[in-house]
């Protein structure tokens, strides 16, 4: 029997246990039969942002931004892009430092854009500055 893997549906807040062989072929909510993957970036809020480090199985790859960011602007099609090409192997958020400042505070984003990649959990890498959606892949592939 393969591991089951926990997404959690961003239509509904379902959390689906998905066979870890079948994470790659478009599954679908359990609950509400909208796509778990939908190749782009989440927007989270606190609660959000805290169940899905806590109950999602992927690793989580956040740009901490903000609206009035020159950098963050320009980054912002990368990063969409880069959604494309890495899920289903890991979840790509969103988070607006400006709207969620204690959030911004608890993970000490000091300058922005910053990309921060959470697995199980944990905080594994980060990078301040923009990227395009290549240099995002690149960077982030060694630690999937």
């Amino acid at each position: 029997m393969s591991q089951l893997i926990h997404l959690i549906c961003a239509a509904c807040g379902a959390i689906n246990r998905i066979p870890g062989e079948r994470v790659a072929a478009q599954p679908q909510c359990g609950r509400c039969h909208k796509p778990l993957f939908s190749a782009a970036p989440l927007t989270l809020g606190e609660r959000s942002f805290q169940r899905y480090l806590e109950k999602d199985d992927l690793p989580l790859l956040v740009d901490f931004w903000a609206p009035w960011c020159g950098p963050c602007k320009a980054m912002a099609p990368q990063f969409a892009s880069a959604a494309g090409q890495l899920e289903p192997a890991l979840r790509l958020a969103k988070v607006n430092t400006e709207a969620e400042q204690a959030l911004a505070a608890r993970y000490q984003i000091r300058s922005i854009p910053t990309l921060v990649l959470f697995k199980q959990g944990k905080e594994v890498n980060r990078h301040s500055g923009a990227m395009t959606a290549a240099q995002i892949t690149q960077w982030v592939k060694p630690h999937l």
